[in-house]
């Protein structure tokens, strides 16, 4: 058995998604098909804890075409002063500034499991911030730079924004709540809220408004409060 995440837009509730932990049988293994079984289970146990959820794998072991789209290591993220896209991953990690070092821009150019691996990444020191474009981003809150790229990412792709819009619960089985932070599954259940609230270019351009959404000072009664302007 194990446990892990799910994450479900709640675009009428504060904060506009929620974290849900639901134990299933996990099957041991490398192999996707492996991976593919661990999914199937981790989605019926969630169904039994609510039948309308409609649930997404977002991951490139998904067996759905739309979740291996909306993976990192697929979802493209356009450089506006290259004029070039790079996957998201590539876009994360090249963005990272440690005590030691960073950011390795070259990380750009190498296929997203190279960046993830890199060993720089390991060997340089606790994490500072994120600079990207000489834009800092501070490690607080936590997940928001990650999201925020993510969120961008999937906007400009106009096909994929539409497709994640029929479903309202996500997962990755490959996250584990207890040893990373940042989950492609969490932001594609913010980008369906934000999008439902008519709000994805409003925290798109502005990085004050983004960090609304991790504020623990919301209106338990309307998540619409937070981005009256």
């Amino acid at each position: 058995m194990a446990k892990r995440i799910c994450f479900i837009s709640t675009p009428s509730e504060y904060p506009i998604y929620k974290e849900i932990e639901v134990e299933f049988e996990y099957s041991n293994g490398f192999a996707v098909s492996q991976k593919q079984k661990s999914i199937r289970s981790m989605h019926e146990s969630v169904n039994k804890m609510d039948k309308s959820l409609h649930i997404l794998e977002v991951s490139t072991k998904s067996t759905n075409p739309t979740g291996v789209a909306l993976s990192a290591f697929n979802l493209k993220f356009y450089e506006i002063n290259t004029d070039r896209e790079y996957p998201l991953e590539n876009i994360f990690q090249s963005s990272k500034v440690f005590e030691r070092g960073g950011p390795y821009r070259d990380l750009l150019n190498v296929h997203p499991k190279d960046a993830k691996r890199d060993e720089r990444l390991k060997s340089s020191g606790n994490l500072i911030h994120f600079n990207y474009n000489d834009a800092i981003w501070e490690r607080e809150p936590k997940t928001m730079f990650y999201d925020w790229i993510y969120i961008s990412s999937l906007y400009r792709n106009e096909s994929l924004s539409k497709k994640i819009l029929e479903y309202n619960a996500f997962t990755d089985i490959e996250f584990n709540q207890e040893k990373s932070i940042n989950c492609q599954a969490r932001s594609a259940a913010i980008f369906v809220s934000l999008s439902k609230l008519g709000k994805l270019e409003t925290v798109l351009n502005n990085k004050e408004e983004l960090k609304k959404i991790y504020s623990k000072g919301g209106n338990n009664n309307s998540q619409m409060s937070l981005f009256d302007l």
